[in-house]
C-alpha cells in the first residue's frame, strides 16, 4: 500500500520533497499492519491553497486506496513553507492505543 501511496501522490502533485510513513507498527489499532500513515508532502500545487483544500486534494486523489487505513495524517506545504520549517518533517502525536504494543 505505501508503495501505491507514493507513486499516486508523486503523479499527481510532483513533489519537490515527499515521505511515507507506514506507523502501524506504533499503534494497536487492530486494523492490520496498514492501518497508519503519516504524509509528508512539499508541492507547487499548494500554492494559494487553503490547509483543507490541499487535505482534501491528497484525500481525494487516495480515496481508492486508503477505505481500510484507520488514521492517515496529512502535513502539506508549499515549498517557501517547508523552508520556513528548516526542512524537519513534524513529529506524530502519540496514539491512545499505543501503550498496548
Amino acid at each position: 500500500m505505501q508503495q501505491q501511496i507514493e507513486q499516486i501522490l508523486k503523479d499527481t502533485f510532483s513533489p519537490q520533497v515527499m515521505y511515507v510513513d507506514n506507523e502501524s507498527r506504533l499503534h494497536s489499532s487492530g486494523k492490520g499492519s496498514n492501518s497508519h500513515f503519516k504524509i509528508t508532502l512539499v508541492s507547487d500545487v499548494f500554492l494559494d491553497k487553503s490547509l483543507l483544500s490541499r487535505h482534501r486534494a491528497v484525500q481525494a486523489a487516495l480515496k481508492d486506496i486508503t477505505q481500510g487505513v484507520h488514521a492517515l495524517g496529512l502535513h502539506t506545504y508549499t515549498p517557501t513553507e517547508w523552508q520556513a520549517r528548516g526542512g524537519v518533517e513534524p513529529d506524530s502525536p502519540a496514539c491512545a492505543g499505543s501503550g498496548k504494543h
